[in-house]
């Protein structure tokens, strides 16, 4: 089964918690609406897998992500689970990754289990509401 991007986007786009959303072939790519530094959710199709994505090119951003993950001691599959049942999803995350690709960016990705165009979008919005709670995601920190 393969997932429609294209209608993802549409309804990516109507949810207006991105900054924009755009279609690269097999990659749904939406740009994090208020993150102090540029970040991307995305989506990558290839056959019957679907990866969901947060990257950034932003050192910093990255740390302030994982320094509130420590700080609190929440895993961030939890969250993203937490996020998907909010949104009407059964909560079951796999293990989400953390690393430094190729291209020198800071990545959290899992893969969708059992991806279909439901599930796919869930996922890109559960993401985009557990990271905009951590970090400088959500635009920083105001106190300071």
């Amino acid at each position: 089964m393969s997932i429609d991007l294209n209608a993802i986007a549409a309804k990516a786009t109507e949810r207006g918690v991105f900054a924009s959303v755009t279609l690269h072939g097999n990659d749904l790519e939406c740009a994090a609406l208020e993150a102090a530094a540029p970040a991307t959710y995305s989506l990558h199709a290839r056959g019957d897998q679907v990866t969901v994505r947060l990257r950034t090119a932003d050192r910093w951003l990255s740390e302030s992500i994982e320094t509130d993950l420590l700080h609190f001691g929440d895993a961030i599959e939890d969250l993203v689970a937490e996020e998907l049942v909010e949104l009407g999803g059964d909560g079951q995350v796999p293990k989400i990754r953390h690393f430094r690709n190729d291209a020198r960016e800071y990545v959290f990705e899992n893969e969708i289990p059992q991806a279909d165009d439901h599930s796919a979008l869930l996922f890109l919005l559960a993401y985009e509401a557990a990271f905009h709670q951590l970090g400088d995601m959500g635009g920083g920190d105001e106190d300071e």
